[in-house]
């Protein structure tokens, strides 16, 4: 597959909305972790609707909401936007208490199209693995920068391993990057 202006056009869109984002408590420009979703989508064969949905997973949910969901609509299409809103787990500002969110994602999880949660498990598989780098050169400290504690976050990553091996049932695609989640949950739990 071959990558279009389209995916160009995208980049440019993350790096402008999210331009003054870093990741939690690092100097890390949030738009590296919006790269590292795209390219675990696309190796785990996604396509380029698919690797525009990842670029953009997080902008209408940290960035500007149902207006930027109807940016997105227009420039990259519907099934980019379906992409980013089942990946938003609130439009609310503020947003609603964690475990809510949370738990509500979870839930939806049952209903996301296969698009949806590739995306969405190649998000966490990096959020996973960040959380692994993070535990090994930090320690414990590095939570402190988090709203949910190492023990919750392990609730949520493992609750969504489960829920979405029930979804490679169905989107047999998606069994490569359940394992991918499962192996970095293994190693956080181990540290």
């Amino acid at each position: 597959m071959t990558l279009t202006n389209r995916f160009d056009q995208a980049c440019a869109f993350a790096r402008k909305i999210h331009t003054n984002q870093v990741r939690k408590g690092t100097e890390v420009p949030y738009l590296s972790h919006l790269l590292a979703v795209a390219s675990l989508t696309l190796e785990f064969g996604g396509n380029e609707d698919e690797a525009i949905g990842a670029l953009l997973h997080d902008a209408a949910e940290d960035q500007g909401g149902f207006e930027t969901l109807r940016l997105i609509r227009e420039e990259f299409g519907e099934s980019v936007a379906r992409i980013v809103e089942e990946n938003s787990d609130t439009f609310e500002t503020p947003k609603p208490a964690w475990r809510i969110r949370k738990e509500g994602y979870i839930a939806a999880v049952s209903h996301k199209s296969e698009s949806a949660c590739l995306v969405s498990l190649s998000d966490k598989i990096h959020n996973a693995n960040s959380l692994v780098q993070d535990q090994r050169e930090l320690g414990d400290a590095h939570w402190n920068r988090f709203r949910a504690s190492k023990e919750d976050s392990l609730w949520y990553l493992q609750s969504l391993a489960d829920e979405f091996e029930k979804r490679s049932i169905v989107f047999s695609r998606l069994v490569r990057p359940v394992k991918r989640l499962q192996e970095a949950i293994e190693v956080l739990e181990g540290l």
